[in-house]
């Protein structure tokens, strides 16, 4: 499948300027846990980044993220994927929105089995995909992020974290808000990451 039928069928991948690779992004509004998180005072999704900025100051990202979301019930969906990733040494699912269900978890996971050359990131706050974890991909590094500033979670192979104040491992904000040359994200020898909250 060629990248420009792929793009038709999942919808366009999401190029930040601050990561080394092509990721994807679905509405943030449509979060199922975040969704009930941005209520509640003091949780990281009450100050979501992905509910601000241009995500929410030009409509045409808004839009294209429904797109994508709507592209999951395609049955093509995970080869599309495939097309568009697998030239990619990195690989982040989801710089803004979340997992939909399990069916879309299996989807991930069949999109990592099938780029095996490709290292892939994936933050959630979903945490049922913990009865899963042993069906990841090995190329698949899952983090789970606990909902409120300051909370740490070790219970997981793999979690981040969002600090408002104190040492946090993100070098990003020290490198003109890029990744550079760290990786830590996507390795799985790192427990925890720690991100200065913004």
């Amino acid at each position: 499948m060629k990248v420009k039928e792929a793009a038709a069928i999942t919808g366009s991948m999401t190029r930040t300027s601050k990561m080394p690779g092509l990721s994807y992004s679905l509405p943030a509004w449509e979060c199922k846990t975040g969704s009930k998180l941005r209520k509640i005072k003091n949780s990281v999704c009450s100050m979501c980044y992905a509910l601000k900025g241009n995500y929410t100051r030009y409509k045409a990202i808004k839009a294209a993220q429904y797109v994508r979301l709507a592209a999951l019930q395609d049955a093509r969906w995970s080869a599309a994927m495939v097309a568009q990733v697998k030239r990619q040494k990195y690989f982040r699912w989801h710089d803004a929105g979340d997992v939909q269900d399990l069916q879309h978890l299996e989807k991930i996971f069949e999109v990592c089995r099938l780029t095996p050359e490709t290292r892939h990131w994936m933050p959630t706050r979903e945490a049922w995909i913990k009865d899963h974890l042993d069906r990841a991909p090995a190329n698949l590094v899952i983090r789970f992020s606990p909902p409120m500033i300051n909370q740490r979670n070790d219970s997981w192979p793999n979690s981040s974290m969002v600090v408002d104040k104190g040492f946090h491992t993100c070098p990003a904000p020290a490198q003109g808000g890029k990744c550079l040359d760290c990786r830590q994200c996507w390795d799985p020898a790192v427990k925890v990451v720690s991100y200065g909250k913004h």
